[in-house]
């Protein structure tokens, strides 16, 4: 698998926002075909840091139903990868930039 498709987007929520401050952990949402090692390569290369520990879940879809003036449309989300990359010592991941 190409390091270009394993990372699909960083997850910001106030957890991992938490993580990331006290546990230097970053989370991810990755491709459901990559592993671990694809993972720490493509993080490593993309955002120029050692990765120490990489923990992957994979997390179920969800139903959603939504009332539009048509009726009820109900459908499922599908599933999603989640990784949780933890860092060396030093090393930290700027999402933001220069807000």
């Amino acid at each position: 698998m190409s390091k270009k498709y394993v990372l699909i987007k960083p997850l910001i929520t106030e957890k991992s926002e938490r993580l990331a401050e006290d546990d230097n952990k970053y989370s991810f949402i990755v491709d459901r075909r990559a592993n671990k090692v694809e993972i720490k390569k493509a993080v490593e290369d993309m955002y120029s840091v050692t990765v120490d520990k990489v923990n992957t879940a994979v997390m179920p879809g969800k139903m959603v139903v939504r009332s539009t003036k048509a009726g009820m449309f109900s459908g499922r989300k599908g599933h999603v990868k989640k990784a949780i990359v933890t860092l060396a010592y030093g090393d930290e991941i700027d999402f933001f930039g220069d807000l």
